[in-house]
């Protein structure tokens, strides 16, 4: 059986990584009480109290833990990755995985000299059903070939929630790594394309006057030898929503599309995971509620067989490239 523990939980993603991993079958045997975030550890208490407090070097060096969970500060997530790579372990990291080009040559050298696995869970693909659903529907030619995809992902602000790194730009990488980073995932898996390139990139605090430096608007458009994608991504959802954010995503193909509305469906059906296909066919709506999980099962098997089944590393590489390009090259639109 695969064993795991979590280091640096300073975001509550790390609760899908440790729910989806043992879901898939795999052991929690602790994680470490270090954060900037205590709330979540009370609810890691709360969810799991059966499971130990270890110390972080013990993690580390501990030869029968066969993967670490990183969801920390997002500036810290490289290091702590590399480390736990040079330890043995495979690493199972939150988005953004890297915040600097530095950081992520440092890890391409980590993967290469250790053999170990770097696999980032972008949520919004590998925990969102109908997004599995899609990649299924995409797989057997239901729309034809794709040609262009058109993510959005709005969050809430929630200001009195988070912590200082929060609005700092050197700590969480800024709006388009941090959060784009799912919808440049999403382009280059639904297109199929294996590279891709940043025509163009804004930024801009529209509405966070308290917090100079925070961007609150992000927007990127890409292509690639095959497709073209836009992106946009703020926090701007408003109170009224029941939900976090109407993340919402359409596929084009030459024979159809597919609209994910992926958290919720405004005025409409009760729920998530919502995809309308709209082909030769005609309109159908499908309930992927029920729809399993792929990504865990996949990462443990990688973890036994020394396969890339799950993601690619190619894959991982190029989404943090992309990402780190496009917020480097953004333009400040923000009101002067």
């Amino acid at each position: 059986m695969v064993r795991f523990a979590a280091v640096g939980i300073d975001h509550g993603h790390i609760f899908g990584q440790v729910k989806g991993l043992i879901a898939a079958g795999a052991e929690f045997v602790g994680y470490c009480e270090q954060t900037t975030v205590p709330a979540l550890i009370e609810t890691m208490r709360e969810t799991y109290p059966d499971t130990p407090v270890l110390d972080r070097d013990a993690i580390f060096d501990d030869p029968e833990i066969d993967v670490i969970c990183i969801a920390a500060v997002p500036a810290d997530r490289a290091d702590l990755a590399i480390r736990a790579m040079e330890a043995g372990k495979d690493v199972m990291v939150d988005k953004p995985g890297v915040t600097t080009p530095e950081q992520l040559e440092a890890v391409k050298a980590a993967v290469a000299g250790t053999g170990r696995i770097f696999s980032i869970c972008f949520s919004e693909r590998h925990c969102v059903r109908s997004a599995v659903k899609a990649g299924k529907l995409v797989r057997e030619g239901a729309i034809g070939t794709v040609v262009q995809t058109l993510g959005m992902g709005p969050h809430r602000k929630q200001f009195d929630t988070r912590p200082d790194w929060f609005f700092r730009p050197e700590r969480f990488g800024g709006i388009i790594v941090d959060i784009a980073s799912h919808q440049i995932d999403q382009f280059l898996f639904f297109t199929g394309a294996r590279k891709g390139e940043v025509v163009a990139s804004s930024i801009g605090n529209f509405g966070t006057r308290e917090a100079a430096e925070f961007q609150d608007f992000g927007e990127v458009l890409l292509r690639s030898d095959r497709a073209s994608g836009y992106i946009r991504v703020d926090w701007f959802t408003p109170d009224g929503l029941p939900t976090w954010g109407d993340g919402r995503l359409t596929i084009l193909g030459t024979d159809g599309y597919i609209e994910l509305r992926k958290y919720v469906d405004i005025a409409g059906r009760d729920g998530k995971d919502h995809l309308f296909l709209v082909n030769k066919a005609g309109v159908e709506y499908i309930d992927c509620s029920q729809e399993p999980i792929e990504y865990f099962g996949r990462f443990i098997a990688d973890v036994r067989d020394r396969t890339e089944t799950a993601m690619t590393h190619d894959h991982v590489f190029e989404v943090c490239r992309l990402s780190l390009d496009a917020q480097a090259r953004a333009a400040d639109i923000s009101p002067r």
